[in-house]
């Protein structure tokens, strides 16, 4: 359970990303991303990212971040690090600052598999 507290406590932080508008789409959110990537924040972080993303803008997306550079794609990727399973909406409304990380957790509406200490780490690479 103390595992379960400490994620919750830093999913507090986990979106919204740094985007000039509210997104519509996954494919905006992951759009935004790519332009706030902080390469400073990324020193010495080696882990592939994994979005599953269900319903009718849903898909699958990746990103990989070797040190202070990073990758972006749709589709798998071999050996995620952390995989974040969710729906599109919800997906862009934990983006855009709408659905708390927290509550999404809680309520199911957002899985976390993987590494949990990378899965707060993007939040810092991604502001």
């Amino acid at each position: 359970m103390k595992k379960l507290g400490l994620l919750l406590v830093s999913l507090c932080a986990l979106a919204p990303f740094a985007l000039a508008t509210d997104s519509t789409r996954p494919q905006d959110v992951f759009d935004g991303m790519k332009q706030s990537f902080r390469p400073d924040r990324a020193n010495g972080v080696n882990a592939r990212f994994l979005f599953e993303l269900s319903g009718p803008t849903g898909g699958r997306w990746w990103i990989e971040v070797k040190d202070d550079k990073c990758q972006f794609g749709r589709g798998l990727v071999p050996h995620p690090s952390v995989t974040f399973v969710a729906s599109d909406k919800d997906w862009v409304a934990l983006s855009n600052g709408d659905l708390p990380g927290v509550w999404a957790v809680v309520t199911g509406r957002l899985k976390i598999r993987g590494d949990h200490r990378l899965a707060r780490k993007l939040d810092e690479m991604f502001p």
